[in-house]
């Protein structure tokens, strides 16, 4: 792959594919156009296929049960998201904090199974969790103050930093940066973790269990600030896809530090000409046009 702001065709196959899921994979309900064949295709030339997601409102078999539904069934050890890289952050870096979640029910689980003791009292909290939370109240903000500024004794961390999660029809929800800032705004302190893509704590999960160099994998998505800065970070190639948050114009002033390898308009363009030849593709409706069969 070579740097472009252009459309582009991948020139390669790889070992390893790290895909983000929503406005990557499917938008809503749907698959995108071209994913579930690409999918397909890759597993039957051997190479490892891995899901990552910075939304924490599923659970791993959650998402495996959408993956499955839509045709593409997958491993839940295969699919990463940041109920499990906070899960696996608060065991490594406060195993005997307790815990505040503002969160959904998925991560409360996640932690429950962990071990990690919770409480909503702000005199013992250790750790606020912020996290995208559409049961979001003034109630749980006051408890993280409390515990914040008032007990002056708990660290802020975060799933992820995402603004917004992008919906089908352009529409989009507060994400998990909206509570970030809340409680920042409220309190004067600073998130101090963040474990969601860039953070790099997904990409050592996705890729566990791998013996692969960082050279011969793909990070694949449509965010420049999570997906895209997360393999260029890491030194892997980084394919940027036009069918989820990012749009083409938003290229146009964008210096060449932070430009994905490649630029796709459709997902299963990853695959190079010659492959696409091989397999006899032809052209599927376009990104406007997302339908269950491609």
């Amino acid at each position: 792959m070579t740097e472009s702001r252009g459309l582009g065709v991948a020139a390669r196959l790889y070992d390893v594919y790290l895909f983000d899921m929503d406005g990557t994979i499917y938008l809503g309900d749907e698959l995108l156009p071209g994913a579930g064949r690409l999918v397909r295709a890759l597993r039957e030339r051997g190479r490892a296929v891995r899901f990552l997601s910075n939304n924490p409102t599923k659970d791993p078999e959650q998402y495996a049960e959408k993956l499955a539904a839509l045709g593409l069934p997958t491993p839940v050890d295969e699919i990463v998201n940041t109920v499990v890289t906070m899960t696996r952050w608060l065991l490594d870096n406060a195993p005997d904090a307790v815990v505040y979640p503002i969160s959904e029910p998925p991560l409360v689980r996640a932690l429950e199974r962990a071990g990690i003791r919770m409480s909503g009292d702000p005199a013992e909290i250790d750790v606020v969790v912020a996290s995208y939370d559409r049961s979001f109240t003034y109630q749980k903000l006051q408890t993280a103050f409390d515990a914040i500024w008032f007990h002056k004794r708990a660290r802020l961390v975060a799933t992820n930093p995402d603004r917004f999660c992008p919906f089908p029809g352009g529409r989009g929800e507060p994400d998990c940066a909206a509570i970030v800032a809340a409680i920042e705004a409220c309190t004067g302190v600073r998130c101090e973790a963040n474990v969601g893509k860039p953070n790099p704590a997904m990409l050592h999960a996705a890729l566990a269990g791998l013996e692969v160099d960082l050279g011969d994998c793909v990070i694949v998505g449509d965010r420049l600030s999570t997906d895209i800065r997360m393999g260029l970070d890491a030194g892997a190639a980084t394919a940027l896809v036009l069918t989820g948050a990012t749009k083409a114009e938003d290229l146009e002033s964008l210096p060449a530090s932070d430009l994905a390898n490649l630029v796709l308009d459709r997902i299963d363009r990853l695959l190079p000409p010659q492959v696409w030849k091989e397999l006899d593709w032809k052209e599927e409706p376009g990104p406007g046009s997302p339908t269950r069969n491609c």
